[in-house]
């Protein structure tokens, strides 16, 4: 990481440059190449640090004052660190996201490809009226269809939810 300390009236010690170099040792985990710049002053009796890091195209700030000159700085670390790991938090979950729709969109590409049939259920078909089929469809939330013998028409239909979640379709054969 590339350091540039700058002391507004205020002389840089030997002391306080090995003190910023070793706290900026905690945000220099983060990246690989970064850039950080930081303006020490004083103004009355409070002690200002400003550190800014320049990294990945990202620029982090912080600035905090305090009697005490040392822990202007830990404060500034401890803000620019939440700041860091937020920003990466939000990117990690703007990737996951995409990937989980990249995948997907694979998966459906799978399935037309392979052309296989992965999975097979076996249950009963009963000979039943469609708002009867309509009531059991309801009796289980989670299923989407229900398979039956139609009543009236001696033919197997297929009553669905539709998307908007209050009604119902029929898929009923021609022949």
């Amino acid at each position: 990481m590339k350091i540039k300390i700058i002391g507004k009236e205020l002389k840089i010690t030997e002391a306080l440059n090995d003190y910023v170099e070793k706290k900026l040792d905690r945000i220099d985990k983060y990246f690989e190449n970064a850039e950080a710049d930081v303006t020490l002053r004083t103004e009355k009796n409070d002690q200002i640090a400003e550190i800014c890091v320049i990294a990945n195209g990202e620029k982090y700030r912080a600035v905090t004052e305090d009697k005490d000159l040392y822990a202007s700085i830990d404060k500034d670390i401890d803000i620019l660190e939440g700041q860091i790991r937020k920003m990466k938090t939000k990117k990690e979950k703007m990737m996951r996201e995409g990937s989980i729709r990249t995948m997907e969109a694979n998966i459906d590409t799978i399935a037309e490809i392979s052309n296989e049939i992965i999975k097979t259920e076996y249950y009963e078909i009963k000979p039943i009226t469609p708002e009867d089929a309509v009531l059991k469809l309801q009796e289980k939330p989670s299923h989407t269809f229900l398979t039956f013998i139609n009543v009236d028409t001696g033919k197997v239909n297929v009553i669905h939810k539709l998307k908007d979640g209050k009604n119902y379709g029929i898929i009923e054969p021609e022949a």
